[in-house]
């Protein structure tokens, strides 16, 4: 592999994460004034987000060595933040998740990290924010180990909701025929969003790649025990990177550090994708209706999930 073209671009790479660990608080001994160091709250992040999943999955993911992950695990245990329960495959190794006094953890370091972050992004114009997320983005995608760009999930900008409404009526126009009525109940949808939004129990996620909107869900109150997911969308350009399970994943942890107790949705039975996506992540279908709407002839579902 060639040497670096000038010292320059090193010191220059060693002086930006000089900056950033200290900009972020790696350097303290507790991230965010919580009993947990970075590592152990970055496990703490991959047991909210992934159902089942390994000790061994976690170090591979984190890069971790498996005799401090082992440490940190114990710990967890000990502190009755996390279930075992043998793999079937190899009674050695346990799948890996959270209990309640866990997620009660997660959701509180969680909710401090976007509190910090959003306070540190707020200080900063709008277009200079969205400099720096792109700029973030093109870190990621440079040093990443995905040979293809990865989109990236970030609140809505100005103009975003008017790209919902045409993407979401262009798509299902094209491949599912729907009419017109279809754009104007995604309208309608959006509209009461951004007229009733309620920061601190709702939100929405555009997915964006290079710059470029890719993909959407909303995740809306609907009681104060029910949320709802509403409006998830993949354009074909994000597609082939898992991008609905990232999205649909953003809203159940979002739903949990909110207190939710379930989260509902409707969706089309023609939505194949879709529906692989919500019964992957344990929703399920509690109600079918046939209905005439969108100049089609559809079956309409009712999925849930508990929290």
């Amino acid at each position: 592999m060639p040497e670096p073209n000038s010292a320059n671009q090193v010191a220059a790479v060693r002086a930006f994460t000089r900056f950033y660990t200290r900009k972020i608080g790696v350097l303290d001994q507790h991230l965010l004034k919580s009993p947990f160091s970075l590592s152990e709250a970055r496990v703490l992040y991959e047991l909210a987000h992934r159902e089942e999943i390994s000790a061994k999955e976690i170090g591979t993911e984190l890069g971790l060595d498996a005799g401090y992950l082992s440490r940190i695990l114990q710990k967890f245990d000990e502190d009755g933040f996390v279930t075992r329960t043998p793999l079937a495959s190899d009674r050695r190794q346990y799948q890996l998740g959270l209990t309640a006094k866990g997620r009660q953890a997660f959701a509180k370091i969680n909710r401090s990290s976007h509190d910090e972050v959003a306070a540190m992004l707020t200080r900063l114009l709008p277009d200079d924010r969205a400099r720096l997320t792109a700029a973030m983005a093109t870190i990621e995608r440079l040093l990443g180990r995905a040979a293809t760009p990865r989109a990236v999930l970030r609140d809505p900008r100005p103009g975003d909701m008017g790209w919902v409404v045409q993407s979401q009526s262009a798509l299902y126009a094209s491949e599912y025929g729907f009419d017109s009525s279809y754009e104007a109940l995604v309208a309608e949808i959006v509209a009461k969003f951004l007229t009733s939004f309620d920061g601190s129990r709702e939100r929405c996620w555009i997915a964006d790649l290079d710059g470029t909107p890719v993909g959407s869900v909303f995740l809306v109150r609907h009681s104060d025990e029910i949320a709802k997911l509403r409006l998830l969308l993949v354009d074909p350009a994000g597609r082939g990177q898992g991008l609905g399970k990232r999205l649909v994943e953003e809203c159940l942890s979002f739903a949990r550090a909110c207190g939710y107790r379930k989260i509902t949705l409707w969706t089309q039975s023609i939505l194949i994708a879709a529906r692989k996506i919500y019964q992957d992540e344990g929703f399920v279908l509690v109600k079918s209706e046939p209905h005439r709407s969108f100049g089609q002839d559809l079956v309409g579902e009712t999925w849930e999930r508990p929290l």
